[in-house]
């Protein structure tokens, strides 16, 4: 299958020497199942715990019902039903949680003009990362924010 196919593609470039970001756990949020599974394929294959929300009012409500320790980081999909990224962003950074202001906030998303790159950085979002997801790229990313 196509997911096979990349799913072994995948794992021929972990072999690599990259970013180290074992021990992470991050908060995937993302309505595209394939996009899921390469994600947590990466993710996990860099040694990193993913928790799946599928839309932005999942993501919110996972994060306002998590304790301090249970992120490290979010991964927010921008274009997603229900709730989109910018909208989830702006709930989650003006909550009243303990790391409403400070935990992690990267964007995901096929837009990558300087407009869209620049509404990410206005609604509170701490980085930007383009797909498809480039595995190099999305890893040097999270260890900027390794603890």
């Amino acid at each position: 299958t196509d997911l096979e196919v990349v799913c072994e593609a995948v794992k021929e470039r972990v072999n690599k020497n990259l970013a180290d970001v074992s021990g992470m756990k991050v908060l995937l949020v993302e309505d595209n199942e394939l996009n899921v599974e390469v994600a947590l394929m990466l993710l996990e294959d860099a040694g990193v715990s993913a928790d799946v929300a599928k839309n932005g009012k999942e993501a919110v409500d996972k994060f306002l019902a998590s304790k301090e320790g249970d992120y490290d980081l979010i991964l927010m999909d921008v274009m997603m039903p229900v709730m989109n990224g910018y909208e989830a962003t702006q709930i989650i950074r003006s909550s009243t949680h303990p790391l409403a202001t400070t935990i992690p906030i990267i964007a995901q998303t096929a837009n990558a003009f300087q407009d869209d790159i620049k509404k990410t950085k206005e609604v509170g979002m701490d980085a930007h990362i383009s797909k498809p997801i480039e595995e190099e790229n999305l890893l040097k990313i999270l260890a900027q924010y390794k603890k």
